[in-house]
């Protein structure tokens, strides 16, 4: 499969979608979902971006080997 600009261009489309879809079904909801982001701090931040990462780095996984 080559990385081409089109696919790019879908994959991108797809992120900016999926990333704004809490904000739109759930306002409200999410926040208190930031304040409690933001009280989380420097490290507790990091962590979580880590365990997102390794979520979607496990997803890739299993798309590529496994479907």
């Amino acid at each position: 499969m080559d990385l081409d600009g089109k696919l790019l261009l879908i994959v991108f489309g797809l992120l900016l979608i999926v990333e704004g879809l809490p904000y739109f079904l759930f306002p409200e909801r999410l926040t208190s979902i930031l304040e409690q982001l933001e009280q989380l701090g420097p490290t507790g931040l990091r962590l979580l971006g880590l365990g997102v990462m390794l979520a979607g780095v496990a997803l890739l996984v299993v798309g590529r080997w496994f479907l």
